[in-house]
């Protein structure tokens, strides 16, 4: 008997049974490699204590999922690569049709340490002086009390001009425009999973300029990043020539739409 998509995504959520309020959700195509590794090092900083882990195997041809699986950890296994805006898109449906109110946001190749969930969960709880809660925290490489490898050339220049692009825009100066360490609050990631309102290619420093332009509150953390150990990096080879020039036009065209058009007013933060 055929079953439609939406009973099968209902049976995988009912399935699986959301015990936390915190879901991690990790993106991952063949990273069998750095798995098990990052997974001992959540264990040590007691993750399932306070959250569940969501990996997107995103069409891998090695042992990821089953590797995932083995550590007791939700696995959804896309039978197409999506890429990593796609995949992570998945996570965010997933997080909104299980009802979680918070997300996390890490990769599974081991560049961000495990301890920093803590910290931006932390952050995602903490009210400001108007009682209001932040929508979405970014973990930086660039504030006092980080800790990061020392990146290439062309991604220092295009940290700084993405910088300089959302703070002439938006208004507000972030230091870490492309970081990928992200807690979001369910009304970002809510908003996030809505087609349309996600940039499934490159989701980076032009998503935050959306959410920026749309009211949504983003404060940065320290955060703790090391170097990829096994496989490559989305932006490695000649990938930045590309990047660049595709984000700008990306993140340019988001600032048009949202305060010269005035479009997307209906996924504005009051």
């Amino acid at each position: 008997m055929a079953i439609s998509y939406k009973k099968l995504w209902k049976l995988l959520i009912d399935r699986d049974m959301k015990k936390k309020d915190l879901l991690v959700i990790m993106p991952a195509h063949n990273e069998a490699q750095n798995l098990p590794e990052l997974f001992k090092q959540m264990e040590e900083a007691g993750i399932s204590q306070m959250a569940d882990v969501l990996v997107i195997d995103d069409a891998s041809s090695d042992h990821t999922a089953r590797i995932a699986a083995e550590w007791g950890h939700k696995v959804v296994s896309n039978v197409f690569c999506l890429g990593y805006g796609g995949a992570i898109q998945v996570g965010y449906k997933y997080a909104v049709q299980a009802g979680y109110p918070y997300v996390i946001q890490m990769d599974a190749d081991g560049q961000h340490d495990p301890c920093n969930i803590a910290v931006i969960y932390k952050q995602l709880l903490h009210e400001d002086g108007e009682g209001r809660r932040p929508d979405i925290v970014l973990g930086s490489r660039y504030l006092e009390g980080s800790k990061s490898f020392r990146l290439s050339l062309a991604k220092r220049l295009a940290h700084r001009m993405f910088r300089g692009i959302i703070r002439l825009v938006a208004g507000q100066p972030v230091t870490d425009p492309t970081s990928g360490l992200q807690g979001l609050s369910r009304q970002a990631f809510s908003c996030y999973a809505q087609y349309n309102n996600f940039d499934v290619a490159y989701p980076d420093a032009n998503m935050l300029m959306q959410m920026l332009l749309l009211n949504f509150r983003v404060v940065e953390v320290p955060a703790i990043m090391y170097p990829r150990t096994w496989g490559n990096s989305i932006h490695s080879g000649l990938k930045p020539l590309w990047y660049m020039p595709r984000m700008l036009f990306s993140t340019l065209s988001i600032a048009f739409r949202i305060k010269v058009m005035k479009m997307d007013a209906g996924n504005r933060q009051a």
